[in-house]
């Protein structure tokens, strides 16, 4: 298995940094090969803009659009292609960050921003419902698994159903489901950490078992079913069908019952 692991956090020796560096030799160990995406060490950029795609600008800049011309026209930046090929080439893709602010930092959004463009991560025609696209399960990212990884300052029970941080699974739900399954990926349950400010030793070796047993598990572990857009679960407005979830609303009424 070949893993691009994607690092936003700004200290090596940070928790995070810890977790991750237990975690990637037990991979290497066990014969596959990790790929490290490291933002803050890259100096990554995460700023959109028209430079990105060798856009003329005195012409409007809109971004998916322009975005796809040069991506077909060959005139991306360097960084934006080396990072695609990363991801064309790897088989799962670990995405590891503190959750801050209830998301992701700004650097890693800006990743997402720049490298899941128009073209290659979306905007793919379904051959088999004309004016119809490949997202939701489907796509040129689709057979590929995505594993996530995060820490937390908020105590386990308080990112729970009734915690008033917001159940985990929500809070997680547009990068889970809104980016990773949008694009295609298999997106695994995640690897959650809470009071990563206050861990004991012991808490953190447990913290770091389950990781590396986790991320060794990749290729088996069963992902979150979220429903598929072209399914036949959702009408043409891409509103899911009365006769699924009856009476309810919310974000879990993309998962079955």
């Amino acid at each position: 298995m070949k893993v691009l692991w994607l690092f936003a956090h700004p200290e090596p020796r940070s928790l995070n940094g810890a977790l991750r560096d237990g975690a990637v030799t037990a991979l290497e160990e066990a014969g596959h090969e990790v790929v490290m995406s490291d933002l803050h060490a890259m100096g990554w950029n995460p700023v959109v803009t028209a430079a990105d795609y060798g856009h003329d600008p005195a012409e409007r800049f809109r971004v998916g659009p322009v975005s796809a011309t040069a991506l077909t026209a060959g005139t991306l930046s360097a960084d934006v292609l080396a990072e695609q090929a990363k991801v064309e080439a790897a088989d799962a893709l670990v995405v590891q960050f503190p959750l801050w602010w209830y998301g992701m930092p700004a650097i890693l959004k800006g990743w997402f921003d720049r490298v899941f463009l128009k073209g290659f991560a979306y905007g793919i025609e379904d051959p088999r419902h004309p004016g119809r696209t490949l997202r939701y399960g489907d796509g040129n990212l689709a057979g590929k698994r995505a594993l996530v990884v995060t820490t937390a300052g908020g105590r386990g029970p308080a990112l729970g159903p009734r915690g008033v941080n917001g159940e985990i699974g929500e809070l997680l739900f547009p990068l889970q489901h809104g980016t990773l399954w949008y694009v295609g990926y298999d997106v695994l349950p995640p690897v959650v950490v809470p009071g990563a400010n206050r861990l004991s030793t012991e808490e953190f070796e447990t913290a770091a078992k389950e990781l590396r047993a986790r991320v060794l598990a990749i290729p088996t572990t069963a992902p979150i079913p979220f429903r598929t857009q072209n399914g036949g679960e959702y009408d043409d407005d891409l509103v899911l069908h009365d006769h699924l979830a009856p009476g309810r609303t919310g974000l879990g009424v993309h998962l079955p019952d």
